[in-house]
């Protein structure tokens, strides 16, 4: 006996309802699986790889300054530090001009006629050349200087390196040059004026006693020797 009409609807709708509940169900599960499986398919994590450890860099840095230690038995008076000094800081006694101008051309001496902190008079017995070491730490002073004073100030330096020769013409001007043989021929010494700061010829006590300070704290770092030469109002600095 056929159902009637009614009887089948209703069981298609019901059958139509279960199946769109089911599917309402099962679609967040769907969904949740799908983006699993897509996540782990982009996401892949990669092995993680231990570094390597860098190799060590090599520096090729200059042999560290070997300060020659003065025998007692060579010290009569101050200055013969200086001498000592002089002699074992560079290539030894600039003899005549002919030498200055081949060590000059070598390199062994170079120019200095201004920096920060310091700058060179005109000369007239002396040349405005050193070696190169004893550049450095001119340099370090003048920066010393303007670090403890000003940034603009400067001091000046009245005498640099001489050949025996212009020690010679020196001392017949000036008795107060040493006579022989003078640590400014080895290209190591140079006369920092105390009474000329920042170009003029002026007198500060306390802008002496300030550089004074700095050149006794580079004497007690073994870098230079210097003597208070009240005469010349200078101060006499070899580089050790």
């Amino acid at each position: 006996m056929r159902k009637p009409l009614y009887i089948q609807l209703a069981s298609i709708f019901i059958l139509f309802s279960a199946g769109a509940w089911a599917t309402q169900a099962y679609m967040p599960e769907l969904k949740n699986q799908l983006k699993h499986t897509y996540v782990s398919l982009t996401n892949t994590e990669k092995p993680k790889i231990k570094p390597e450890k860098p190799e060590p860099i090599e520096l090729d840095l200059p042999a560290p300054r070997v300060i020659t230690p003065i025998p007692d038995e060579l010290i009569t008076k101050e200055y013969d530090k200086h001498l000592y000094a002089a002699e074992h800081n560079g290539f030894g006694l600039i003899e005549n001009e002919i030498q200055f101008k081949k060590l000059i051309e070598e390199e062994k001496l170079v120019l200095i006629d201004e920096g920060a902190g310091y700058e060179v008079m005109e000369l007239t017995h002396s040349h405005p050349y050193v070696t190169p070491y004893s550049k450095i730490i001119l340099e370090e002073l003048g920066i010393a200087f303007q670090t403890l004073t000003d940034s603009e100030s400067f001091f000046t330096l009245t005498s640099v390196t001489r050949t025996p020769e212009q020690q010679k013409s020196l001392r017949k001007k000036n008795r107060n040059a040493t006579s022989g043989v003078s640590s400014h021929s080895y290209g190591a010494s140079f006369d920092i004026s105390y009474i000329r700061l920042n170009g003029k010829k002026r007198f500060s006590r306390s802008t002496q006693k300030k550089l004074e300070k700095i050149l006794t704290e580079f004497q007690e770092a073994n870098k230079i020797f210097f003597i208070k030469e009240r005469k010349q109002s200078c101060f006499h600095v070899t580089v050790r």
